[in-house]
């Protein structure tokens, strides 16, 4: 049997704030790409967007790793970054994987692959006109790949057979369906917290102690 590829995982977003989701995602791609014979899942890294991204109620990115790093505490193979929550101004996701990329490569000491975890939803924003440079996306899916975890009311296959883009690099994407339904997202908990409604079980205990202490998302 041929030796499997080096593999580290990383997820972008806001995580504003992280969720149970963000974590379950990482474990539905391990557990996917462990039980093949291509890939070995060594870590995850999760990357907060800095606060350049100027998302209408977005925290600042302190709050947001301080939660991320609450959430992660007990967790042995999925990491906190805030190289990109750091910086100055918004990154392109692609510069977030050339760094970590670099990183990883010196860590482990050898040619890692680091690919792109993501929900099906973002690949649906590959087709919004100027939100990604198409040297980007070539960069990304040639070199990176995606793993996607489907959500409910999403359809990357079809996205990808329809556009000549992304099917070129199709076999690049590893799309993941997660049998069980959990439709929970950042957007969800924020609107529940907002109108006094408990989210404990939906998130981390330690991230919802903290939301409370701080009385975050309530206006």
């Amino acid at each position: 049997m041929a030796q499997k590829v080096p593999l580290v995982l990383v997820l972008c977003g806001s995580f504003n704030p992280i969720t149970n989701m963000h974590l379950r995602m990482f474990e539905i791609a391990k557990n996917y790409f462990n039980s093949g014979d291509k890939f070995n899942v060594l870590s995850g890294i999760i990357s907060p967007v800095n606060d350049g991204y100027k998302k209408k109620g977005l925290l600042e990115s302190k709050i947001r790793c301080e939660m991320a790093e609450l959430a992660l505490k007990d967790h042995k193979w999925v990491e906190l970054s805030k190289w990109e929550s750091s910086n100055s101004e918004w990154t392109p996701t692609l510069e977030v994987l050339r760094y970590h990329k670099n990183a990883v490569d010196q860590k482990y000491g050898q040619d890692v692959r680091l690919m792109l975890l993501c929900g099906g939803d973002l690949v649906e924003t590959f087709l919004i006109p100027n939100l990604w440079k198409e040297e980007h996306m070539n960069e990304i899916f040639s070199k990176h790949g995606l793993a996607v975890i489907n959500r409910m009311g999403a359809s990357p296959e079809k996205i990808i057979y329809e556009n000549d883009l992304l099917y070129k690099y199709r076999n690049n994407f590893h799309l993941i369906t997660d049998w069980i339904v959990n439709d929970i997202s950042s957007t969800r908990i924020r609107r529940a917290i907002s109108r006094n409604e408990s989210v404990r079980y939906l998130i981390p205990d330690e991230v919802n102690d903290y939301i409370l202490k701080n009385n975050l998302y309530k206006n």
